[in-house]
């Protein structure tokens, strides 16, 4: 049943089609319309009569630019008089600046000024023509630059749009704002928190893939829970008939035989341990007795009942005055060191094995390596998964049946640490249990 209630659902990617439809056009009304301004702006300077100052005067101007002209001079007044000043003869071919809007051969006589003055038309604007000693003279007023009102146009269009964009985002991230919430909900399930389920707030193609993800997590978590039922249920119902081997065995004369199927019956009790200790450690809440021990001295403890292998054990302990106090479960840790021991003996080639333990940021760190054939990468992503084997016969001589590191990894959970094992072919595997002071 959807999670989602009544209700039409609305679509996500219309939503955003429509936020960003709306951004294009905003953006292309105001660029449009600040532009527009400034060129109208631009226009009504260029366009307005020439002052009759201008006019009057113009003979005065072509006086102090003198002939030959003055270039320098023609500069100076074309600034001082805001114009645009051409001089053209066979000789000099010179302009005040580099507008090129104004093409002087398409100019149209309008009206006689004087005896060497006249108005001409190029376009919509006026210009001054002044022939004097063969030199031909053009006036016009200059093209205006940018004004303060025209920055406060272009500055106003800018902000808006801005603003629309910060808006945008907004609102965007706000719509994807469920993408980021589903991410750490899958990776929170991938995890192994199977109970926890992402909160439906949407009613949009984000709000159904959130409830398909809860359902799915949902199946996941009840054939997971069905399974370790069926595996605790059937550990259980074995012990009843494992025990009864054990005591038919005792009755069987010494020999062989009797040894064989007392090392297989062993192998079955072992099994059957294991999987009811995996059981109940992997449970959310283990439960742990746990009590105050020196580690370094509990290590040194455990290891001395490895001191009979022929490859050696190589202790590195901190002195007693450095020992730290570990709140732990000393007969799960017996447990861990004891997995992990046998399994640096048996892949160790009989040389040495290196155990080590160091305290550093609060933790207690113990590190066992062994001189070994080492493991791929491609098998050391799976070595804490339940009855996975670097080699496929699952015989008692090459290392049982696949539990010891799902063990110690979750042993390691329940203290709240970690299991680290790096490894590298042909050279050996190491692996590091760091554990906190305290559970709480």
């Amino acid at each position: 049943m959807s999670l989602l209630g009544s209700g039409t659902p609305r679509s996500l990617f219309f939503r955003l089609f429509l936020i960003f439809s709306l951004t294009i056009i905003f953006f292309f009304v105001t660029i449009s319309l600040s532009l527009r301004q400034i060129d109208q702006n631009w226009r009504r300077e260029r366009l307005n009569p020439l002052p009759a100052f201008y006019l009057d005067n113009v003979r005065l101007i072509v006086d102090a630019i003198g002939l030959p002209p003055n270039t320098e001079r023609a500069a100076e007044l074309a600034n001082e008089l805001s114009l645009t000043i051409i001089i053209r003869s066979p000789h000099i071919n010179w302009q005040s600046d580099d507008q090129d809007d104004l093409d002087i051969y398409e100019a149209e006589f309008v009206r006689t000024l004087s005896d060497e003055a006249r108005m001409l038309a190029v376009g919509n604007e006026q210009v001054i023509h002044v022939n004097r000693g063969g030199y031909e003279f053009y006036f016009n007023r200059l093209a205006p630059s940018l004004s303060d009102y025209d920055y406060i146009v272009l500055y106003v269009g800018m902000g808006i749009a801005l603003i629309v964009l910060l808006s945008n985002y907004y609102m965007v991230r706000r719509l994807l704002d469920p993408v980021r919430r589903l991410r750490q909900g899958a990776e929170r399930i991938c995890a192994g928190e199977l109970d926890y389920r992402v909160e439906v707030r949407r009613k949009d193609e984000l709000g159904e893939l959130t409830t398909s993800i809860n359902e799915m997590a949902d199946s996941l978590q009840s054939m997971l829970e069905a399974k370790r039922q069926l595996l605790l249920a059937i550990s259980h119902e074995l012990r009843t008939p494992v025990t009864r081997a054990k005591l038919q065995i005792e009755f069987m004369e010494d020999g062989a035989l009797k040894n064989a199927l007392g090392d297989d019956i062993d192998e079955i009790d072992l099994l059957i341990s294991d999987l009811i200790e995996a059981e109940r450690l992997s449970t959310r809440h283990a439960s742990l007795t746990s009590e105050p021990v020196q580690f370094a001295s509990y290590i040194g403890f455990l290891s001395e009942q490895f001191q009979q292998y022929s490859g050696g054990l190589e202790l590195d302990l901190p002195e007693e005055e450095q020992d730290r106090t570990v709140e732990l479960d000393q007969l799960r840790i017996r447990l861990l060191f004891a997995n992990l021991v046998n399994n640096a003996i048996r892949y160790g080639r009989n040389r040495p094995v290196h155990i080590s333990v160091r305290f550093a940021e609060e933790r207690a760190v113990l590190s066992i390596r062994d001189q070994g054939e080492g493991i791929s990468a491609d098998h050391l992503a799976h070595v804490h998964e339940p009855f996975y084997r670097v080699d496929s016969a699952r015989t008692r001589n090459t290392g049982g049946f696949g539990l010891g590191l799902y063990l110690c990894h979750l042993i390691a959970e329940a203290h709240h640490g970690r299991l680290q094992i790096d490894s590298e072919v042909g050279v050996g595997t190491c692996v590091t249990l760091s554990l906190p002071y305290t559970l709480s």
